[in-house]
């Protein structure tokens, strides 16, 4: 797909996806919407604009991996997959429930597609760069992409990552940084400031790029760039807001965990219709 083309069916997906998050936390009354709205541009993008992928055959050799490290923020993840076909999309709304394939948090005894089962926080940053290493000693040519929080940036196991993947010279990772500010305690300059982000990451070898986290042309951008670097990966600083689309949700630490009831969730879908220019009458599911 054309770039302008790409770009145009990313914004058009955009308030849909958030509209099947939404829909999905009220109908299993628990999740995690502010870091899955602040997410689903980056995943969007990721998905549609670069991984190598073959749905249809998820354990394909020549693909591209993801880790969502975030695994709470999985329901952006889920309404990607289902949208390309990994799975049929009426499974979304079985989030949580027992018996179902899509797991609160990411589950690869469970879902076919997923490359590491996350949510113990700060894991998945070591499992990318296992991932990174072995497809160098293999000589292969697939991609590594690794979804982070902020929050979870806190964690000690991400510094020793950080610390040994430039040794590695991993030049097949690429570190995607959800940097909504907030974590579920608080916003994250008050738990444990992460700043200066930039330089820390700089200072351990990595190529820096700081972008707009829903401005999907900055984002294909980014990836775009960190594909081209040599000799070391990237780590891209995506700032993003906390709960992104919906007025009530934006910026506000009480919608990490708290899943929205089915009013709130009302409301927040004829929001983003409204924004879109969907009609009202059109069901999400």
């Amino acid at each position: 797909m054309e770039r302008e083309a790409l770009i145009a069916t990313l914004a058009r997906k955009a308030p849909r996806y958030r509209m099947e998050i939404i829909e999905m936390l009220a109908e299993a009354g628990s999740g995690h919407p502010g870091g899955s709205l602040s997410a689903i541009d980056l995943v969007s993008a990721i998905y549609h604009g670069k991984l190598r992928q073959r749905p249809a055959e998820p354990d394909w050799p020549g693909r591209d991996r993801f880790v969502l490290s975030k695994g709470h923020g999985v329901p952006a993840l889920y309404v990607v997959m289902a949208d390309l076909g990994y799975f049929p999309r009426e499974e979304l709304w079985t989030l949580r429930k027992v018996g179902s394939r899509l797991q609160g948090h990411p589950s690869v005894l469970s879902l076919p597609g997923l490359e590491g089962s996350t949510g113990s926080l700060g894991q998945g940053l070591s499992m990318a760069q296992g991932m990174a290493l072995a497809a160098k000693l293999d000589r292969a040519a697939h991609r590594i992409y690794c979804l982070m929080g902020d929050g979870e940036t806190q964690e000690g196991q991400v510094w020793e990552a950080a610390l040994s993947a430039p040794k590695w010279r991993l030049d097949n990772l690429t570190v995607i940084l959800d940097y909504n500010k907030a974590q579920i305690d608080g916003y994250t300059r008050d738990v444990m400031d992460l700043e200066p982000l930039a330089d820390k990451w700089r200072a351990f070898g990595w190529h820096v790029i700081s972008l707009d986290g829903h401005d999907h042309g900055a984002i294909l951008d980014a990836l775009d760039e960190a594909e081209r670097v040599k000799g070391r990966p990237s780590y891209l600083i995506a700032h993003t807001v906390k709960g992104k689309g919906v007025s009530f949700m934006e910026n506000v630490v009480h919608w990490h965990g708290v899943a929205p009831k089915r009013e709130e969730a009302d409301r927040a879908i004829a929001e983003l219709k409204a924004r879109a220019g969907i009609p009202s009458e059109e069901s999400v599911r």
